[in-house]
């Protein structure tokens, strides 16, 4: 069976780093929210303005599927502002762990060579 080929932006994608799909996902997702509300709004004129049922209710639809598309990607980027946060904390506290522990290990003496006697 043949290998499928990747999609060309995907090797892309993994190689970026969480801080920068973070700074890409939020505004894109606060933007597709803000048009879902606009087409929403857009929506509800046409059906106090006497428009169709079909029209109308087909706007409203494809409004829901903006604002909450909108909404699952600035989610994605409250995940990965979380995960830089995680691991940050985890960094600090190993680094303070490694500190503390350096101070109180005792100092080794050098152990002899192969050839030297002990």
């Amino acid at each position: 069976m043949a290998k499928l080929a990747k999609p060309p932006g995907q090797r892309l994608v993994k190689r970026m780093s969480t801080r920068t799909k973070g700074l890409i996902v939020a505004p894109l997702g606060l933007l597709l929210f803000s048009v879902g509300l606009c087409v929403l709004s857009g929506a509800v004129e046409a059906k106090h303005g006497g428009a169709p049922f079909r029209q109308w209710f087909l706007w409203g639809a494809y409004s829901l599927v903006l604002i909450n598309g909108g909404l699952l990607l600035f989610g994605q980027a409250i995940r990965y502002r979380a995960q830089l946060d995680y691991r940050r904390f985890v960094r600090r506290e190993l680094k303070k762990r490694d500190r503390d522990w350096a101070r109180f290990r005792p100092k080794r003496k050098a152990s002899p060579g192969k050839g030297e006697a002990t």
